[in-house]
């Protein structure tokens, strides 16, 4: 049995593994690229060396490259752990006032997104008690505007 089999195999199960701890989606092309080769020389065990390695260099670039090519981050990715928009309409009342300049506090009878009281930053100045309704969740604080 050629032992590049074996190399190229182990090559390709160990980038798979760094794949899983680093999440990135860029190990993983050279991972598969590295089995690809160790199941083609399973396949046709007298492949030269300089061969070899032109093809893992040709199938990794190309995999990657068809995976940047087609994969389209949307915007929904970057807002992990947030709610996508149920929470935006919900009326609260203002515990402290906010304005332009200052950030304020606003109250909801229910939790949103796990918390009934939270960070507030508007545009325009409400006072407190006054009622408020979410525009936008921005990071840790909610955007919100007068009734």
């Amino acid at each position: 049995m050629n032992e590049h089999f074996w190399l190229w195999g182990i090559l390709g199960l160990v980038l798979l593994g760094v794949e899983m701890a680093s999440g990135t989606f860029y190990v993983l092309w050279f991972g598969v690229a590295a089995l690809v080769l160790s199941v083609l020389l399973w396949l046709l065990p007298d492949i030269a060396t300089a061969v070899q390695l032109l093809i893992y260099a040709v199938v990794s670039v190309g995999l990657l490259f068809v995976w940047q090519r087609f994969y389209k981050k949307s915007a929904v990715d970057s807002r992990v752990g947030q709610a996508q928009g149920e929470e935006i309409g919900r009326v609260g009342t203002m515990v402290e006032t906010v304005s332009a300049t200052q950030n304020g506090r606003i109250q909801f009878a229910q939790g949103v997104m796990g918390s009934r009281e939270w960070a507030a930053v508007s545009t325009e100045t409400i006072a407190a008690g006054s009622s408020a309704t979410i525009v936008a969740i921005e990071g840790n604080s909610l955007r919100v505007k007068s009734c």
